[in-house]
């Protein structure tokens, strides 16, 4: 599996990495003290790694059947399971599943489905941790329906968490979208939300780890 660094991470990591130059380079000549200039650069370094780790993009290829098949839009944790009242768009009960993505995870978001974008719309919010319910409805987010090859529609939304502070959505309606195919990226710690038909079959559990555009997730009707 084929790992870089994603396009919203590139000018930032460009940026940290000078940043942290110039400061390690100006603690090593004005300060005497060698052991904390050697602490400061090791910590500098951890620092980096970590956002270079968040920042990588794994090009991700899905080998299964795609007929009617929901992927995995995200890599993390299935933190949701459950029948529920979707309230913005769809009006009635559907399936909701929820992936939570910590600092650790990918934050590269997937297309679920192959289909056709019917609706994109962003709405802004709050910043509570993004595993609490209702983060959902009330932190900012960007929804996404889409319309599957079945005639079904799917929603999927990228919520911010905590300490998310940007959502990007490339997806954009009138457009028809595929599998493989990027739709997104949150950054910092966040979920993705779908809600499908109530005759899906759910192919997860409750705390499920999910790998992005590799784990299916369900499976619509026929």
């Amino acid at each position: 599996m084929r790992v870089k660094i994603h396009r919203e991470g590139r000018h930032i990591l460009i940026a940290l990495f000078l940043l942290l130059g110039i400061i390690d380079g100006a603690l090593f000549y004005f300060c005497p003290v060698q052991w904390l200039n050697i602490l400061l650069l090791v910590a500098s370094v951890v620092f980096f790694s970590l956002i270079l780790n968040f920042f990588r993009s794994p090009r991700r290829h899905f080998a299964g059947e795609r007929e009617n098949m929901v992927v995995a839009p995200a890599d993390g944790t299935v933190v949701v399971k459950e029948e529920v009242l979707e309230p913005e768009y769809f009006h009635d009960k559907r399936l909701q599943v929820s992936i939570f993505m910590n600092l650790f995870n990918v934050h590269a978001n997937w297309t679920p489905v192959n289909g056709f974008i019917t609706r994109v719309e962003h709405q802004n919010g709050r910043y509570q941790a993004a595993w609490l319910p209702k983060s959902s409805t009330e932190n900012e987010r960007s929804t996404i329906v889409i319309k599957a090859e079945n005639g079904q529609e799917i929603l999927m939304r990228q919520v911010a968490g905590a300490m998310a502070r940007r959502i990007v959505t490339y997806a954009e309606a009138n457009e028809p979208c595929h599998i493989d195919e990027h739709i997104g990226f949150i950054k910092f710690g966040s979920r993705v939300d779908l809600y499908l038909p109530l005759d899906a079959e759910i192919l997860v559990k409750l705390d499920d780890k999910t790998t992005g555009n590799i784990t299916p997730l369900a499976r619509l009707k026929s």
